[in-house]
């Protein structure tokens, strides 16, 4: 039989009231009868419904995350790797993470509705843009969110990101080192936060090394394996072709890899690849793709839900948190032949 709060209420001799309220942990009510209630409530197998708590506290209970899904997405074990992440530490607070799909060009019809309706405590932005209109949208609104990633805007706010010029600059660096002067970029759009910011650390790298950045070796690809592989076979087809590759994102590098082996060369003998973020196991079989590596999504994702429940707590900490990327060697890059 289901308890509810009366029949709680009824065995501990408390109004619904304060039963209520040391559930949902007020400190009008004290702390022994807070621990007496929690007792009772799970040595009868009481449950709050869901509907009459968000009434009562005028929350939701859930954090979104609005996704314009492509084909390539689904098999984005990055990012499913995140979600999970931020799934498993906002259950700890009893949160539920509701992941929206949103036609592309049209995710801010999305986020109003979204907004309006309070159908989520709050947001997390993802695959930021160098000038984001959702941002711009949720700061005039004072709507909880954090940016999973950092964009231009002269109004403070909470993000998570990694240092992508950083990254790029020591994956540049380190084909540099190995002799190569030739040195090409595949690229996601430049209008995303993380493309621009790897294109700026690839581009300043060349230019500390003597090497001008020639526009005709830095290619701005789809996001996805189609665009990485169109990328690398037009780089590849070049009257005299770079001797190594940085691709800055994993599905385009999966994608980019295969063209290297459909061309008929070696990687790491023919031509040096690194890939943001690596290529998948069973994809780079037999090589191990040298690969500019971050923390774990599963690790970023705790780190950005514990970041949302903070800024959901408190509006307006704008917290930070910026993750080091390293070089994770393979046997896909190597001395310049």
């Amino acid at each position: 039989m289901k308890v509810n709060l009366k029949t709680l209420s009824n065995s501990l001799g408390l109004s619904r009231t304060t039963v209520s309220r040391a559930l949902n942990g007020y400190d009008d009510v004290s702390e022994a009868t807070r621990e007496r209630v929690r007792k009772a409530a799970q040595a009868l197998g009481y449950h709050a419904d869901p509907t009459a708590r968000r009434l009562a506290t005028g929350r939701a209970e859930a954090v979104g995350m609005v996704y314009p899904f492509g084909v390539g997405d689904l098999g984005d074990t990055r990012f499913g790797e995140v979600v999970a992440g931020m799934t498993e530490s906002l259950a700890v607070r009893d949160l539920d993470l509701i992941i929206v799909s949103a036609r592309r060009n049209a995710e801010l019809e999305t986020y109003r509705r979204l907004v309006d309706s309070r159908l989520v405590d709050g947001l997390i932005v993802a695959r930021t843009l160098v000038d984001d209109p959702r941002i711009h949208f949720l700061q005039e609104q004072s709507f909880p969110f954090i940016a999973y990633g950092r964009t231009n805007s002269s109004v403070p706010y909470g993000w998570f990101d990694f240092d992508n010029e950083a990254g790029a600059r020591a994956a540049a660096q380190r084909l540099i080192a190995f002799g190569h002067r030739k040195i090409a970029l595949v690229s996601a759009p430049q209008t995303i936060s993380f493309a621009a910011q790897r294109r700026a650390g690839f581009v300043n790298a060349l230019r500390e090394a003597d090497i001008q950045p020639e526009a005709s070796l830095m290619i701005e690809s789809s996001f996805d394996r189609k665009g990485g592989y169109d990328a690398m076979r037009a780089l590849l087809d070049l009257a005299d072709p770079p001797s190594a590759v940085l691709v800055d994102n994993n599905i385009a590098g999966a994608g980019a890899f295969r063209a290297i082996g459909d061309s008929g060369r070696k990687p790491g003998t023919d031509i040096s690849l690194i890939v943001y973020d690596g290529v998948p196991p069973d994809v780079a079989f037999p090589y191990t793709v040298t690969a500019v590596s971050q923390p774990t999504g599963h690790s970023s994702g705790k780190i950005i839900a514990e970041l949302m429940m903070d800024e959901i707590a408190d509006r307006g900490r704008c917290q930070h948190h910026l993750a080091q990327p390293c070089i994770e060697p393979g046997d896909t890059d190597g001395l310049f032949r």
